[in-house]
């Protein structure tokens, strides 16, 4: 029997994992140290791990290790080199946070559009308790409908970002990250073009050495000071202080992150903004609406037992 061990559990939720468990002899564990990684998987035919680095050297030292099963889409945390040499299939899971992302690309957009966090604290604070005014204007509220919005990374997120943008009846145009034309239903700008031309710039690229610092302060100052920009891809792609200096300066109006440069983000100075609603800000939980990790849960299982059944173990 095939002997899995799954080094970060805790990067799915607490959902249900029977599936997995009834694969082999299942070993869990909610966090794994650098320093843990060998001895937990010591004996494991199948690692599973979201963000728990596995590198050469302990591959090296895992002479029964057929698989490692990564519990994302990004393969980033293991040296595919080094696995490649030594025999070791990778597997990762694609697709199936697409809608979940997408969605809260569009859901930030709108809260910042329409202020929703400053409206929010208005009336939970009682402040809105405390007036005799129906209304209150403290923020400008804006709609989605006739604004322009720049994507860039037209891949499978950025085109369902593309057709969820059309149906709130924005114009789209995209910038691609690779360089390559291809024919799509959208206009390509360069950067510079799309950033002035957007009121909502969303980035949904890998962070390669194309996009590694690609949005900074120059970039920033090309935007409307009315536009928006968001980053649900990774963290490294928009320069964290040059933001910050945009939103203090009001260069642009506002900016919605999901990822950072650093994960957890141990100190920045996106938290010492003159304005806090000017950046609305997640912790990587972009991707993470439970149907999607339900959906992620059934590649991983999908991966690991067609590994197996190859196997006959």
């Amino acid at each position: 029997m095939a002997k899995i061990v799954f080094l970060d559990e805790y990067s799915l939720g607490g959902n249900d994992l029977s599936s997995i468990k009834s694969l082999g002899e299942y070993i869990g564990y909610d966090r794994t140290a650098p320093e843990q990684v060998l001895e937990r998987s010591k004996g494991a035919t199948v690692i599973i791990s979201n963000k728990v680095y596995i590198s050469r050297e302990i591959m090296l030292q895992l002479p029964d290790l057929k698989l490692i099963a990564i519990a994302a889409t990004g393969m980033n945390n293991v040296d595919l080199e080094a696995a490649a040499e030594l025999g070791i299939d990778v597997k990762n899971v694609s697709g199936y946070s697409t809608y979940s992302v997408a969605e809260a690309t569009v859901c930030d957009a709108l809260s910042l559009l329409k202020n929703s966090t400053y409206y929010d604290h208005y009336f939970k604070s009682g402040a809105y308790a405390a007036t005799t005014d129906i209304f209150h204007f403290g923020r400008p509220i804006s709609m989605l409908r006739g604004k322009n919005w720049g994507i860039i990374g037209l891949g499978t997120i950025g085109h369902q970002v593309a057709t969820l943008a059309e149906a709130f009846g924005c114009k789209v145009a995209y910038y691609s990250t690779s360089g390559v034309a291809r024919k799509e239903r959208f206009p390509q700008m360069e950067l510079s073009e799309l950033l002035g031309w957007a009121d909502v710039v969303s980035i949904h690229s890998p962070l390669n050495a194309r996009t590694a610092g690609l949005i900074g302060a120059e970039q920033l100052q090309q935007m409307k000071p009315t536009a928006i920009i968001i980053n649900v891809a990774r963290g490294g792609i928009i320069d964290e202080q040059a933001l910050a200096n945009a939103l203090n300066s009001k260069t642009i109006a506002g900016a919605a992150l999901d990822v950072f440069s650093k994960e957890p983000l141990p100190s920045s100075p996106l938290y010492d903004l003159n304005d806090p609603y000017f950046l609305l800000a997640s912790p990587h939980t972009a991707w993470a609406a439970d149907d999607a990790v339900e959906k992620l849960i059934e590649g991983i299982y999908t991966n690991i037992k067609d590994f197996l059944l190859s196997l006959s173990l």
